[in-house]
Order: structure tokens, then sequence, then C-alpha cells
């Protein structure tokens, strides 16, 4: 009889032991149970994909706040992304990755890195943007690898959108134990918060130490989370990307709400109200079909009395909301010179009418503000209006209030980089009015003006190191140097809530009047201009 050796036995039971010390790596045990993910060896990050944080909001649950997870036996595997929020096709920039679609859509994602200790890590809590209509958290620029690979733990976040997610009605109002209908998608940003909570040090994140952020609407919805008290014990920092709930974009009453959602059900019974039973029992794809067609894609957030019992402007403004470091800013065209311009030829004069039409007898105080003497300059000061009134003013009055009442850090940018030409192969497709794509656009159908800035949701790749994901633009070795000076900024902030680092430009904090401009170089620049202008708009309420 052969006897082996000590190092052929040895080199035997390292073989046999690692597969199940790999396996223990990627399960980790949750509340509800035991989860499997998978490994990216390359990267050396673990992905969990596909995590139930709620209970399917379907049937009774309908327009209800989200209950909770029902526990599960064995190991659940989490491999596969979970399905989307019902939603239409709105816009032509986000490429899913999710299982189908379905209003049994509450789930999370994790990224996180191997060797990560238990509750040791940052993390991120990433909320997509669609106006709350669409979205998902599968898609390719929210992806976590990125950040992971920085020592953050990365999650996105599915939440319901439009009828299902934002639906107000006196029936729910009244069958409510807190009195309040709408604002379900950000009841479900909640649970994933109390989630992650209570689940995140297993997967090597540190509860106490979590930053939420997103974009558009995904940056609305972390200005309501800073102000409601439902949410403001739930993380340590916030990061908004053109976005608040302020200002143009300020929430309707619950009254409001309540009317639309009337109007709604009595546009999907043809006439006459349907009641709440026949509305739950109206299968999904239904109810989203005929809600298009009955004003029912778009809804806003309410003050509904129990997410929101007050306005945010008067939360931020009495120093009640959640008093956590904040980075914040915007794009430099959020939105192109023709919006305000209404198509009409940039010239001083069709500038000039322009303002009358908006502005009345304060046209002249706002030329002042935003003047122009020839044609190009009409593009510049135009632009600047069309992006304020959409979404920058907003998303300045937001840090500034947070700036003024809120005792922590706050820093401000404008990301300034133009995006490059879409590939070849994309053919004949063209850039949507605010960050989309129309890959198939009708013959008649007239391209966009070419980028004179970075158009709304432009910054996403860039800023969560996603631009490989992308395949309609052909990215520039300085594209590159851009997304990972952003990205440093944002990891630095996630780790330390603060965004400086080695090798980066200094980024004072607001309270300096100073923004950051971001691109190819850095710079800091006064706010002087911005703060007189969005004094103005405040001043008109336009």
């Amino acid at each position: 009889m052969k006897y082996l050796s000590f190092g052929y036995l040895t080199t035997l039971m390292i073989a046999m032991v690692l597969p199940s010390l790999a396996l223990a790596q990627l399960r980790v045990q949750t509340q509800s149970g035991m989860l499997e993910g998978t490994l990216d060896s390359s990267t050396g990050i673990r992905m969990f994909k596909g995590i139930p944080y709620a209970a399917p909001p379907v049937g009774d649950l309908r327009w209800r706040a989200p209950q909770p997870v029902l526990p599960w036996e064995g190991v659940r595997k989490a491999e596969a992304f979970g399905p989307r929020a019902m939603q239409l096709p709105l816009f032509g920039d986000m490429n899913f990755r999710s299982d189908g679609m379905s209003e049994d859509c509450l789930y999370l994602n994790v990224w996180t890195p191997a060797h990560a200790k238990v509750g040791a890590l940052p993390v991120l809590v990433y909320f997509y943007g669609g106006g709350f209509a669409a979205g998902d958290g599968s898609e390719y620029r929210y992806d976590g690898e990125s950040m992971a690979r920085r020592g953050i733990v990365a999650v996105t976040v599915n939440y319901r959108l439009g009828i299902f997610g934002f639906f107000a009605h006196p029936e729910l109002t009244a069958e409510s134990q807190h009195h309040a209908s709408g604002n379900y998608g950000l009841l479900d940003q909640v649970a994933a918060l109390q989630w992650v909570r209570q689940n995140i040090a297993a997967f090597g994140g540190d509860p106490a130490h979590v930053t939420i952020a997103g974009e558009s609407a995904g940056s609305m919805s972390v200005s309501a989370l800073m102000a409601s008290p439902l949410a403001k014990d739930l993380f340590a920092g916030a990061i908004g990307e053109s976005g608040a709930i302020f200002s143009e974009l300020s929430p309707v009453t619950l009254a409001q709400a309540e009317q639309k959602g009337v109007e709604v059900s009595t546009g999907l019974g043809a006439g006459k109200p349907l009641t709440l039973a026949q509305l739950r029992a109206m299968p999904a794809e239904q109810l989203l079909e005929r809600a298009a067609k009955a004003d029912g894609v778009w809804f806003n957030i309410d003050v509904d009395g129990y997410f929101l019992p007050e306005t945010p402007r008067r939360y931020f403004e009495e120093g009640k909301q959640a008093r956590v470091p904040l980075l914040a800013g915007v794009n430099s065209e959020e939105m192109n010179a023709g919006v305000f311009l209404k198509g009409a030829k940039p010239t001083v004069e069709n500038y000039r009418a322009s303002l009358e039409r908006v502005f009345g007898d304060k046209a002249d105080a706002a030329f002042k503000l935003y003047p122009a003497s020839n044609d190009e300059e009409v593009l510049d000061a135009a632009q600047d209006l069309a992006s304020d009134r959409f979404i920058r003013h907003a998303t300045w009055n937001w840090a500034d209030l947070s700036m003024k009442t809120g005792g922590e850090p706050t820093y401000f940018y404008l990301f300034a980089r133009p995006r490059p030409a879409m590939r070849p192969e994309m053919g004949k497709a063209i850039a949507g009015l605010a960050g989309g794509v129309i890959k198939n656009p009708k013959p008649d159908q007239a391209p966009s003006p070419r980028d004179r800035g970075a158009v709304h949701s432009a910054e996403i790749e860039y800023a969560l190191g996603n631009l490989a994901t992308n395949k309609v633009y052909a990215w520039t070795g300085d594209d590159y140097a851009v997304s990972h000076t952003m990205q440093s900024y944002f990891a630095n902030f996630i780790k330390t809530f603060n965004p400086n680092g080695p090798g980066l430009t200094e980024w004072p904090q607001l309270k300096k009047d100073e923004r950051l401009v971001i691109n190819v170089t850095c710079h800091a620049e006064s706010t002087a201009l911005p703060r007189a202008r969005y004094a103005f708009l405040d001043s008109v309420g336009k």
C-alpha cells in the first residue's frame, strides 16, 4: 500500500476547503433569511441582486405603506435583478437589466468588497431618477461595482412609480390610520433604509454611516427624506444631483393630490369615478395603460400629514430637517435655450419678448440678471433661465437652506462637461430634450440643438464611475479623467463627509459663497450671481 505524502494531503484538503470558504463568503444571513450572491473574481466584488425589502405591494396592499418581508427558509439566490416597477417607456436613456416589469417590485441590490469586515465600510444608498414615473435600480449607469471597488458598500433601490406609487384619493386617506395618501414610493424608500439599518452590517456596511443619494427624482427623494420625520434618523449624509422639492418643484397639498386622484379615477371609469375596490381589482398592466389615457402618468409628492406633516421649506427654514452633511449640485445645461424662447430665433429682440411674456413688468430686472447683447449671449442667457426655472433654482434653495439651518457642511457644484458625440454605430439616434436618447426618431423629428453644456442626467455615469457601461457616446480620455475626479469627490464625501482629498482641487463649503465647477479642470467660483438670480426668481414666483 502506498502512502500519500503530507504535502499531497495538505493540497487535497485545501482544494476541498476552498469551495466551502468561497460559498460561505457568498452567503449572508439577513433578518428574513439566508442570501447567496455572486462574486466577480476579476474585481473582488460580491453582488447580491433582487433582495426583497418589503412584501409585494399587490392586491389589497396596492396603495398601502410597505409591509414587512415574509421570512424564507433555506438559501435564496440573489443572482438576478428583481422586476422593475410598473412604468411606461418614457425615456430613451434607460437601459434595464431587471427581470421584466411587475407590481411586485420592492427589491434592492448590494455591491460589496469580498473581504469587507462586518459593519466596517461606509454605505451609499442610491435612488434612481425618472420623474417618479420611470427608472430602475438595475440600470447600468447606477451600477454599484465601481463604488464598491473604492471601499464602499453600494445599494440601489426600486420603489413604486406613477399611479402605483403616488396616487392619492379621498378613500385612501379615509382608510389610512394616518389620514394620508400618496407618497407610497417615498414610503418604500423609508422601508429600504430601515432594511439597510437592520441588515447592511452583514454585507460589510456600517449602518451608522449611510449616505443617501440620487439624481433628478432621486435627488428630489433625498431632499424629501431629509425633511420627513420618518427617515431623518436613518442616514448620516446626503448627495443630491439636479433636483429638490423646493421652488418650482414644491409638493402639492393633500387636497390637491386627492383632487388629481379623483380626476384620474373618473377618467379610468370613462366619466364615472371608480371605487377604491374597483381600482385595486384592476390588473396592473390594464391600470398602467388606462391611467396613461386619463392623465395618470405624472404625479406630485404631497404634504400628506404623515411622510410630510409640513412643507419641506418650513422644515428647512426652522432647522427641523435631518441635520446631515450635504453635497448637491446642478448641470450647466439642464434645459436648452429653445425651451425658454419657445422655438424663436435666438435674437436679442426675441429674447426680450420672451422675458416680457414670462416676467411682465419685471422683465427689465430679469434682463439685468440674465443679460445678452448678441445671439450667442442670448443662447447662454436663455439656457441659464430655462435651466434655473426647470431644476437649478430648486436645487439651490435646498442647499442654501441646508447650509443656513442644518449646522453641517454643505458643498455645491456645477457640472459643466458636455458629453462627446454619439458613437457612429448609433446611426440616426438623436439626443432628447433633457438627457434622453431617441434611438428611432420619426422622419420629421428635428434633432435637439447640439449640447452647449452638461445636459440633465449627463453627470450620473461620471459621478458613479460608469462611463464604460454607456455604449451610446464615444468617451474620450478627458471624459474618463473627469469621471475619475468627480467620483473621487463623491467617494471622499461618502467616506468622510468631506469631498476633498489628495490631488483634487480644493472644494470650499457653500458657506464661503463658493461652488466647485467640475470639468476637465476644476475651479471654485463665487455664487454671488446665482444667489442674486435665485433671489429674483423667489420674488417673482417663476
